[in-house]
């Protein structure tokens, strides 16, 4: 099923409406980084046949058709000398050569393969990292976009309100300096528009880049950005302890301290002897008609005395280095720890500025709609609806801002669990 959605998410074309569910899944599976990594757990899963390779028989054979003489008198026979008449010797050989014992070897086909699993390991990670990038990059395309879309309120009202400013002015209710007021704010915003609408087009090229589609792909960003946190731990020590079970990075490098130790194992087994056979079988004659069969089979045994005590060093360094990647294990598991709980902390204080913004908007609009009223009723200036226009703009852009830091918290809190996958 798998294998499935993979194909159809790196073949196919970009979807009419994009989710943030959708990008973060396009990022994990279509991202340059992420084909990369598992091409690379795929060339891991080669080199273990390369490696069985050395238990199997090895197979070869050889032919050869020779024409010569001989010049007898170099060997001192009695009564034999001279050069010989020019003869041929036809030669056709078939070796074999089987490995029967060797545990450094059998050690080596073991960590190669304990290799391909941190490989894929590896891959997961990578993918979990471009799935993350491309729903970061889903999320501020889906910023600007809503930025711009207050920029243009803001333009219209800061329009309406220059319009109410030069007929207070003209009704000889406010000084001209107000009406100037009004026409520099109305500049600011559609200024401010400009800016946006150049950032909107910025941030979606970005995305296009992170989901890895041509630069002049269209898509519809969905800006329902609702989500749950579904089978996520209740508590934040549940949620560490959940992580170090569920994290493809931390999983990785325990493989690795696993390949490692296994490394050392084949490097002691160096020690040990080791059997193989070989055999030889031959047809060889002066004519291809009266070739004649000879054969040569042999049991070997080899047993390592003393090499400069260079295994033994060589197992030293190994475990030193096996010491080094423990420590990077434990150093990781603290990092996830402390990553879940930063990641408890920003959701629930995420959750809590989105309720401020929207109160803070409800302010903001009461004051600007009050402060329009005393405009019109010729008690105040556009000082009053200028500030209170900003007071707006501000909160507008809270609101998106807070709204954009929860779902970026709540995808931070999934990758720190190690379930980004399950985003809802």
């Amino acid at each position: 099923m798998m294998l499935l959605l993979m194909l159809s998410l790196t073949a196919g074309a970009a979807p009419d409406t994009l989710t943030l569910v959708k990008a973060v899944e396009w990022g994990r599976l279509r991202a340059a980084q992420a084909t990369i990594a598992r091409l690379g757990a795929k060339a891991a899963d080669i080199r273990v046949g390369q490696r069985r390779a050395d238990l199997l028989p090895n197979l070869s054979g050889s032919a050869t058709a020779t024409r010569q003489t001989l010049n007898l008198d170099e060997f001192g026979f009695p009564g034999a000398g001279g050069v010989t008449n020019p003869f041929s010797i036809f030669n056709f050989r078939l070796r074999i050569q089987q490995t029967i014992y060797d545990p450094a070897t059998f050690a080596r086909l073991a960590a190669t393969r304990d290799s391909v699993v941190a490989a894929g390991l590896d891959a997961e990670t990578a993918g979990v990292v471009a799935g993350t990038a491309a729903g970061i990059a889903f999320l501020r395309a889906v910023s600007a976009e809503e930025t711009v879309a207050a920029r243009e309120s803001d333009t219209t009202t800061t329009y309406r309100l220059l319009i109410g400013a030069r007929q207070v002015n003209q009704a000889g209710l406010t000084p001209a300096i107000d009406v100037t007021r009004s026409e520099v704010t109305f500049a600011t915003a559609r200024t401010q528009l400009a800016l946006a609408r150049n950032l909107r087009d910025r941030t979606r090229l970005d995305l296009i880049r992170a989901l890895d589609f041509p630069a002049d792909t269209t898509v519809t960003l969905a800006h329902d950005l609702s989500g749950t946190t579904a089978g996520v731990p209740a508590t934040a020590a549940e949620a560490a302890r959940f992580a170090r079970q569920h994290r493809s990075d931390l999983g990785a490098e325990r493989q690795r301290l696993r390949v490692m130790e296994t490394g050392r194992e084949a490097i002691r087994a160096e020690n040990l002897p080791s059997v193989t056979a070989n055999g030889a079988l031959t047809e060889s004659g002066r004519k291809t008609g009266t070739l004649k069969s000879t054969y040569l089979a042999q049991l070997g045994i080899s047993i390592p005395i003393l090499d400069g005590w260079r295994r033994q060093l060589r197992s030293r360094e190994q475990g030193l280095r096996i010491d080094a990647q423990a420590a990077r294990v434990t150093d990781l598991e603290h990092q996830i720890d402390i990553e879940t709980r930063q990641a408890f902390l920003d959701l629930a204080s995420a959750i809590d500025q989105v309720a401020l913004a929207q109160e803070r908007a409800t302010l903001a609009d009461r004051e600007l709609s009050q402060a329009e009223e005393r405009l019109h009723a010729g008690v105040a200036g556009t000082l009053e609806t200028t500030t209170a226009q900003g007071g707006v703009t501000a909160a507008q852009d809270g609101i998106i801002q807070a709204r954009v830091a929860q779902s970026v918290a709540r995808i931070g809190l999934y990758r720190a669990l190690g379930i980004l996958e399950q985003l809802r």
